[in-house]
């Protein structure tokens, strides 16, 4: 008699998409909701977006915050701490990151642990791909993993239409593809991993 093997259902990976400016007249939203779009197709992602134009975390880190810090620290951290994997969504200001990205980061440190990273970013000529090598040297001092393949667009606003539509979807769709793959790997290698034996630094 044979028997036929048991599947074993496979959670979806939890993806937090975190929009890293929040300078005035931002173009990070376009970008956001354009990749939330593509994320929503992928029945293996589940996805909270974090914004850090919404959050109100001060410059001046603290080892014992203030009730209103803990308050803004409540919003935030459980999102971060309860995802799988992050896309870190970036513009470029002045060849880095913007201050109000790395000030959230900073407020963090077992959330990121033990996690892969995918960068989406933006910007001029350079497409915000120098912001996303400096964060890779910030994410690894974390113990996070950097995925190698990213999405970037230089000359950003150019590439989408008045209602937030890429002009030419085809190949950065095929990119977030590329990109989700990888990410979809390592967040389920990691969290298999740490169910047999948790990380350490």
């Amino acid at each position: 008699m044979t028997t036929t093997p048991v599947q074993q259902h496979t959670p979806p990976v939890r993806i937090a998409v975190v929009i890293g400016s929040n300078r005035e007249g931002r173009f990070g939203p376009v970008v956001a909701d354009w990749l939330t779009s593509l994320l929503g197709e992928r029945p293996d992602f589940t996805v909270d977006v974090i914004d850090v134009a919404a959050t109100a975390l001060p410059t001046a880190l603290s080892y014992d915050p203030a009730p209103e810090v803990r308050a803004a620290l409540a919003e935030v951290s459980p999102k971060l701490a309860a995802a799988d994997a992050f896309i870190v969504l970036t513009p470029e200001y002045n060849h880095s990151y913007p201050a109000g990205l790395k000030n959230l980061i900073d407020w963090h440190r077992a959330e990121w642990q033990a996690k892969p990273v995918g960068f989406v970013s933006y910007g001029g000529i350079s497409g915000g791909l120098r912001a996303v090598e400096h964060l890779r040297t910030v994410f690894a001092e974390l113990h996070a993993v950097t995925v190698r393949d990213t999405v970037s667009f230089a000359n950003a606003g150019s590439h989408f239409d008045a209602s937030g539509a890429h002009r030419d979807p085809e190949a950065p769709a095929a990119a977030v593809k590329t990109m989700l793959d990888q990410l979809a790997w390592w967040a389920k290698a990691l969290r298999e991993a740490k169910k047999t034996h948790p990380y350490t630094s």
